[in-house]
């Protein structure tokens, strides 16, 4: 051990609601540990999202160990200050040992066995370490994107927080999944011309024959499928999340109807040059592959209710409103008078701090159940860890009591 190192058995890396939620478990399992949290617990929720963000996801879901949801709307979708609320009220709960604005710089392997890592400038020894920082880090934004017009205001979607931050103009988003979905409502609603790039992001109905479709799937037991036993393995970490919104007591996400009301369609972005946006010919293609994965879903829920005898309203097949020509025209963004552009593409993980042999040739961790092949060195709350919850507010209790069972060597049930 160096000169000033401090020793503790465990580390959390990351205050948000996977760090927190171990945190949780071990704290009453009385094991030493401390939280590192490079900004604040609450700030993804705070400082990462529209001012008109809400969960996609019912309240009854929010099942944060031994802070479930108790208020009065257990099938609403909390929107973003109850959502930051309800996070604040969970640390507040128990008082976890954490050190916010201490980002975690290095960790290596220890000689002594166990894991050395500097978190604020100090240096730490511990024996067990959980990575909760999550995988989305760095925010996803094309190379060629340095070169266009600097007058074309260009933002993330981690930083949009409303239609009155864009210049006036239309706008293009780039990526129709979650969140560019729920972006081109928010900017349709402000009445902003807008055009969108339509990726491979499948969707879901919000409700379907009388329920929540979240409801239905809760009942079939679909959130309890792990992910060993996923028709597609670990290969269902790379799926988009389907596209729906909570917004307004919830409704469905149907891009044809955008595109009926005003908003322009294009397939993929491929790129943009000399101001020019170039499209892959795929929206028809990605329109009816988003339909399809919808329909499969309602399929599954029909079995569901006649095998099990259920009494439910029925309801019409889905009938596509709009079709695309099949033009797949470029797009001129200043004849179209675009003056800003939206990256909804998403973020990569940025593990470059962690010296540690936990990662394949992709540089993507490699883990069962969180728990890697590095004695003592544990991931938390990426989606599908172990379920489709496992990133979620839903799931992430089931995993971290898990792991505190690894690090104590004895069965910690769920809270």
């Amino acid at each position: 051990m160096t000169q000033n190192e401090k020793s503790i058995p465990v580390i959390i890396v990351g205050g948000g609601q996977a760090g927190l939620s171990m945190s949780w478990y071990l704290c009453r399992e009385k094991v030493e540990h401390i939280v590192f949290e490079a900004k604040t617990a609450c700030h993804s929720w705070d400082d990462e999202r529209w001012d008109n963000f809400c969960l996609v996801t019912p309240n009854w879901q929010c099942k944060l160990p031994g802070h479930p949801y108790k208020g009065k709307d257990p099938h609403g979708f909390m929107v973003k200050q109850e959502i930051i609320d309800y996070v604040r009220g969970f640390v507040n709960s128990f008082n976890p040992p954490l050190r916010e604005h201490t980002a975690v710089t290095s960790i290596t392997r220890h000689e002594g066995g166990g894991y050395r890592v500097v978190a604020g400038g100090e240096t730490w020894h511990a024996k067990h370490v959980v990575i909760a920082s999550g995988a989305y880090q760095d925010a996803v934004i094309p190379g060629y994107a340095s070169a266009i017009d600097p007058a074309i205001h260009q933002v993330h979607s981690q930083d949009y927080r409303n239609a009155a931050q864009l210049p006036e103009g239309a706008v293009l988003v780039v990526g129709s999944g979650q969140s560019g979905a729920q972006i081109v409502e928010d900017l349709f609603l402000e009445k902003r011309k807008v055009h969108l790039c339509v990726g491979s992001a499948p969707r879901v109905s919000r409700f379907y024959r009388g329920r929540d479709v979240v409801d239905w799937l809760a009942d079939m037991h679909f959130y309890d499928l792990t992910v060993d036993n996923h028709p597609l393995r670990d290969g269902a970490r790379d799926k988009t999340n389907h596209y729906v919104t909570g917004r307004n007591g919830g409704h469905d996400l149907d891009l044809r109807l955008f595109a009926k009301e005003g908003v322009g369609l294009h397939g993929t972005l491929e790129t943009i040059r000399d101001e020019v946006a170039h499209f892959a010919p795929d929206l028809a293609e990605n329109l009816d592959d988003a339909d399809r994965t919808n329909a499969d879903i309602k399929k599954s829920i029909d079995t569901y209710i006649a095998r099990e005898g259920i009494t439910a309203p029925t309801e019409a097949p889905y009938v596509p409103v709009w079709e695309p020509d099949g033009s797949n025209a470029p797009l001129d963004l200043k004849a179209a008078g675009i003056t800003s552009i939206l990256w909804c593409i998403g973020f990569r993980p940025n593990y470059r701090w962690i010296d540690v042999p936990v990662f394949n040739g992709a540089n993507k961790p490699v883990w069962h159940r969180g728990v890697t092949d590095a004695p003592g060195f544990y991931f938390l709350g990426l989606p599908w860890l172990h379920t489709w919850g496992s990133g979620r507010f839903s799931g992430v209790s089931r995993d971290a009591a898990w792991l505190a069972s690894q690090i104590t060597g004895k069965d910690v049930p769920v809270a």
